[in-house]
């Protein structure tokens, strides 16, 4: 008896330095976690799926080249990335391609210059995310905001979206170059200048880790609140660099308070396949999988079909229903919204993550 040809899917994710390598490797483990369920549950019309994985390594040209070949292999429609610039650089190269892209992590608002049929995306607009935490920032009564930041699309969009909607209550960004300013001249700036919170929007685990380690032990800047919107505290590497000093630094989750038993169930095999507490990005694979087996499932597994599902899908999800609309300044098909949170880990416990 001959076995069916499986369905290709591709997938990407960060995988080696100078990606963010733990973000990809729970990225993917939500990814495989799917797969693996969907193929036991009979697959797509008896046909298992198969993923097939390329790394990015954070980098916009070899993400493009993974395009190109996933889409000569024939996969069917394009799952993953974490990294935004990356997920840019593939969102367009999809495109041009015809291929679906199913965007898991990446949150740049101009995921592509030109709106898309073929692109949607299960993570938060980044100005729907940062806005809430600009909000957290103000009410726990923040005005003057220093951010030290690396050259980057991501982290320029960052700045942009804090900067106005402070503005908006009377709030102000300090912007410190970290191509210039060393940890310890970071600190002498937020002291001198009066910040009474520190934002990082910078790489990890360097220059994170070095940037928290100075700011707490600097007498002068024990009050100020350093903050990481981005979301490199989620980690558990994080925790394994920092202890004590990584905790208290808030950071955006995209998870609902409880997780409904979809969710736990898959909260329980994520832990048992990473060996720890999986990251909402794990959940984001997972998800990611689920949406592209109920397309294929219902409107074929040809690519234009999966191109013209989007407006059509409603799926549950881990963190809720999932289902795509059009959003003022977002060119693609955008899940809106995931759940939102900010949450930071507890002093008290720093493998605890408790929302603020």
């Amino acid at each position: 008896m001959n076995t069916p040809p499986s369905v290709p899917i591709g997938a990407l994710a960060p995988l080696t330095r100078p990606g963010w390598v733990e973000a990809g490797q729970h990225l993917l483990a939500g990814l495989e976690l799917a797969v693996h369920e969907v193929n036991d549950a009979g697959g797509i019309g008896g046909r298992s799926l198969e993923l097939v994985v390329r790394d990015t390594a954070a980098d916009p040209a070899r993400a493009e080249a993974a395009v190109e070949e996933l889409a000569g292999l024939g996969v069917v429609a394009l799952a993953g990335e974490y990294h935004s610039v990356v997920a840019r650089a593939a969102a367009a190269r999809a495109d041009a391609l015809g291929l679906p892209f199913l965007c898991s992590s990446a949150v740049l608002d101009a995921l592509t210059d030109e709106p898309t049929d073929r692109v949607a995306r299960l993570a938060p607009a980044q100005s729907h995310g940062w806005r809430i935490y600009a909000d957290f920032l103000l009410d726990a009564g923040h005005r003057r905001i220093a951010v030290a930041a690396q050259p980057s699309v991501y982290w320029a969009s960052g700045t942009r979206l804090l900067r106005e909607h402070l503005a908006t209550r009377g709030g102000g960004v300090v912007e410190l170059d970290l191509r210039v300013l060393t940890p310890e001249a970071v600190c002498d700036e937020v002291a001198g200048q009066s910040a009474t919170a520190l934002l990082l929007l910078t790489g990890h685990p360097e220059p994170a880790v070095s940037l928290v380690q100075a700011v707490r032990a600097d007498r002068r800047l024990a009050d100020v609140v350093i903050g990481a919107p981005a979301g490199q505290p989620e980690f558990a590497e994080w925790a394994a660099l920092l202890g004590d000093d990584g905790a208290a630094i808030p950071f955006l989750r995209y998870m609902p308070e409880r997780l409904d038993p979809l969710g736990a169930r898959v909260e329980k095999a994520l832990h048992e396949r990473l060996a720890h507490a999986p990251s909402f990005v794990a959940f984001e694979g997972y998800d990611t999988i689920t949406v592209l087996a109920e397309v294929l499932r219902s409107y074929g597994t040809d690519r234009a079909s999966v191109a013209a599902s989007w407006p059509h899908v409603r799926v549950e999800g881990t963190r809720g229903q999932i289902s795509f609309t059009r959003v003022p300044g977002v060119g693609v098909w955008q899940w809106a919204w995931p759940p939102v949170q900010v949450v930071d880990r507890d002093p008290a416990d720093p493998d605890r993550l408790r929302i603020v």
